[in-house]
């Protein structure tokens, strides 16, 4: 990869935790756990949540996020058998099965629905084929076919550090408010882990900046490549945020204001030492906060014949909140295509779109977003390679296919298929 590493034993574990330590605290953790969700089902809990639509945000977790725990617990497995260093290798193999756990425990939690609401089963089945899933699946296989250090920077620094409070924190916060104790149970616990994973993600990025200066480039090229990903990948989460959840805590633009702008902004202000910017994409993401969620609902309402979930028009209420919390952009651009449909389906034409979407062969999310600066206009990028020509949702997702054409060339895209 080009990284260069002159001393290992720099590597500095915060957390210094030996295994004995380690078992002890996951063990009480467990406990914990479990208590909740089997008090959860002897209650009956499924009939305390706010509205049943809330349990298609479930199955949008399990079938999309679910897995990436187990693929996460893999690549971590690999990266702690790899490395030199033993601060290195214990922090890896640590979350390695911090990540195991995580799999396990939301199953668990999500298997009570499974007695009582279809669509919660199988998964892993779904994961290797249902065509949104194609979109976190090709996230983690892209980070486990890269190198040892790129792997970290994508999930550990990227993932981890950067982005993962806006999907678990939030969310959460929203199963709760929802009646679903299950659910936040397994998220709080999960997010417990999530410190010493945060830690693992920072210490790793100055580590190798401390290194070598040779490295500083490397690592900015990932971080640049990273973010975007991550960032196109919780355009599902954005969606979950502002549509499926009945109760809501906080809008995506809200959270990505907390969580990203401030935390991130405060980030990158103090890797500015080591020669690192924000990433290139940063400008575009904060400009998206406002527009992603809607983008994407509207994407899933038209393509709701081939999903395993339900979607369908906010109610006038929910618009209201929509209307409140994007003042500048939800009535202008996206509240007259609800209401088109809402009045649509109220005389039984129910709008599906019967075409497949033209995919992003980076992301593979659907042609979806917007230009930069007009919310009205479709982005569309292509590349040429070897006789064939590549579509891309943005500039930086050409930009990460034209740095290593000949991975992204194996993209297996589900319109395709």
């Amino acid at each position: 990869e080009g990284i260069k590493i002159h001393d290992w034993d720099k590597w500095q574990d915060p957390f210094r935790l030996t295994m004995d330590a380690y078992w002890k605290y996951q063990g009480e953790k467990e406990k914990k756990l479990y208590a909740v969700i089997e008090a959860f089902a002897q209650n009956n809990g499924q009939l305390g949540v706010s509205d049943a639509r809330y349990v298609n945000a479930l199955k949008l977790f399990v079938q999309g996020v679910t897995p990436l725990e187990y693929y996460a617990h893999r690549g971590f497995a690999h990266v702690g058998r790899q490395f030199t260093g033993e601060g290195a290798r214990v922090a890896a193999q640590m979350q390695s099965i911090d990540e195991l756990r995580h799999y396990q425990t939301e199953t668990h939690a999500i298997s009570h629905y499974n007695k009582y609401f279809n669509g919660i089963h199988h998964s892993n089945h779904w994961y290797d084929r249902v065509w949104y899933l194609s979109v976190p699946k090709s996230f983690f296989e892209d980070a486990c076919t890269g190198g040892p250090f790129e792997f970290l920077t994508a999930v550990s620094f990227s993932f981890e550090y950067v982005l993962t409070n806006l999907l678990f924190v939030p969310f959460m916060s929203g199963a709760a408010h929802n009646g679903d104790m299950s659910t936040v149970t397994f998220g709080f616990s999960a997010q417990s882990d999530e410190s010493r994973h945060m830690t693992l993600g920072i210490e790793c990025i100055k580590f190798l900046l401390e290194q070598d200066p040779d490295n500083v480039p490397i690592v900015q090229r990932w971080i640049d490549k990273w973010f975007w990903r991550g960032y196109r990948l919780l355009t599902l989460v954005a969606m979950m945020q502002d549509y499926m959840l009945p109760k809501r805590v906080m809008s995506w633009k809200e959270a990505w204001e907390m969580y990203a702008e401030e935390n991130g902004g405060a980030l990158f202000k103090d890797l500015a030492r080591y020669g690192i910017r924000e990433p290139a994409g940063w400008k575009q993401a904060c400009e998206g906060k406002d527009h992603i969620s809607h983008q994407a609902w509207a994407t899933f309402y038209n393509y709701n014949g081939a999903a395993p979930f339900h979607t369908w028009v906010p109610k006038e209420d929910e618009l209201a909140w929509l209307s409140e919390k994007y003042p500048e952009t939800f009535d202008k651009y996206y509240r007259p295509r609800w209401e088109f449909w809402r009045d649509q389906a109220a005389e039984g034409k129910r709008f599906y779109n019967m075409t497949l979407p033209m995919l992003c062969t980076t992301c593979q999310v659907p042609m979806l977003f917007t230009e930069e600066g007009d919310p009205s206009k479709i982005c569309y990028r292509d590349s040429d390679y070897k006789a064939y020509k590549y579509h891309f949702c943005s500039d930086h997702c050409k930009s990460i296919f034209d740095h290593e054409p000949e991975k992204y060339v194996q993209s297996w895209l589900p319109v395709h298929q």
